[in-house]
Order: structure tokens, then C-alpha cells, then sequence
């Protein structure tokens, strides 16, 4: 009766989760976020839960929300995790998606609110070049509210983590730096190969929009 019990849990998780899952076409690019909605995180150390605020970044919710009703986050590798300063990740091993979002870069948008600690950002490396890679705030990095990195002026913070961030700050930092230089082979030769050369390396499992 147990394993009955626990076989239908388990089949009503996957219907739920994968009913999120949209298909990565161009209707894909119309969804609109709300003005402010709630994402839940599962990772290899535990889950954290994010809410995003579009007043701040109409842009960066809009696509946050499109990547996560598309499964993008899922099965993906947290490739950079810097003690006392930030975590990174967005990069899928789904070679679909990351064609799908290739050259979908975001427009710059203005700093509203601050790089203050749990706070949520895409990054970038040049003017419009926001996509899919966000990293967290693990302390208050003001700094980034006004640095002109790469000819744009601020990072841009669209959410911020409201639970778990004890969970985030136990991500695996022992790479530091090292591990994002090859995270962009993700796209060719997978998660595999990615976890055989940094085997600490934390992973989200599986990303969720919260519904209220």
C-alpha cells in the first residue's frame, strides 16, 4: 500500500511539474510575468525560493519567467560559486533551448533596485548582451549599482531570494572562479562531462513558478 501510495505521489509531482513546461517556440517570447510572483529552486544542497519583482526590471521578470515555464533551469549546473560574493548558473545542457535563446539578448534597462545581498541579476558582458546566465548576491555588492562594466553602467537586480539563502550559501565554492571559464561547454558536451571535470560541482534540479 506504501509503494502504491508513493508511486501515485510520484506521478502527480511529474504531471505538476512538467505542466509548467512550455514548448521553446516564439509564443514562448510573449509571456509576461506577473507584477510579482514566487519561484521555487530544487538544488543538489537543498531548495530556496526566489520572488521577482517586475517594477524593477520589466525586461529581466518577463524573461526570468519565460525560462523557467520553458524548463530551462532544470538539470542545470551552478558553474560559479565565489565565497562571500555571488553564485552563477544558467547555462542548459538542452542543445534545443540554447539554440531557441541564442541571440535573444535583453535590452539594458535602468538600476532600480540595489545589489544588496540575496538579490538576483542577469549578467552581462557588454551593452545588451542580458540572456540566460543569473547570478545571486551573497553579500551587498553596491558597488554593482553604478560599475561600468564592458560600457554599460549597473547590474541589474529583478528578484531576490526570500527563503533558503543558507541553502545558497552552501553551494560548493572550492572551484571559485576555474569552473566558470568552461562552463560555455555545457552547450557541446553536456552536464557529464562538466560534473567529471568539477565533481563538487551543485546542480538545480528543477525550477517552479509558485502558484498562489
Amino acid at each position: 500500500m506504501k509503494s502504491l501510495l508513493f508511486l501515485i505521489l510520484g506521478s502527480l509531482l511529474f504531471a505538476q511539474t512538467h505542466a509548467q513546461i512550455l514548448k521553446t517556440d516564439a509564443n514562448l517570447l510573449k509571456l509576461k510575468a506577473p507584477e510579482t510572483f514566487k519561484a521555487e529552486f530544487f538544488t543538489s544542497k537543498g531548495n530556496f525560493t526566489v520572488e521577482v519583482y517586475r517594477s524593477w526590471s520589466p525586461l529581466g521578470a518577463d524573461r526570468f519567467y519565460q525560462l523557467i515555464r520553458s524548463g530551462y533551469y532544470n538539470n542545470t549546473i551552478i558553474f560559479r560559486v565565489v565565497e562571500d560574493f555571488l553564485v552563477q548558473f544558467g547555462v542548459s545542457e538542452d542543445k534545443q533551448k540554447n539554440i531557441f535563446w541564442q541571440g535573444k539578448n535583453l535590452k539594458d534597462e535602468p538600476v532600480v533596485g540595489s545589489n544588496t545581498d540575496s538579490t538576483i541579476c542577469f549578467s552581462r558582458g557588454a551593452p545588451n548582451t542580458r540572456k540566460t546566465s543569473i547570478f545571486i548576491n551573497l553579500r551587498n555588492n553596491l558597488t554593482y549599482d553604478t560599475l561600468n562594466a564592458g560600457g554599460v553602467k549597473g547590474f541589474v537586480p529583478f528578484a531576490k531570494v526570500i527563503t533558503g539563502m543558507d541553502v545558497v550559501r552552501q553551494f560548493f565554492s572550492g572551484y571559485g572562479n576555474d569552473a566558470m571559464k568552461p562552463a560555455d561547454t555545457i552547450y557541446f558536451k553536456g552536464n557529464k562531462w562538466f560534473i567529471n571535470k568539477f565533481p563538487q560541482i551543485d546542480i538545480i534540479k528543477e525550477a517552479r513558478i509558485i502558484k498562489d
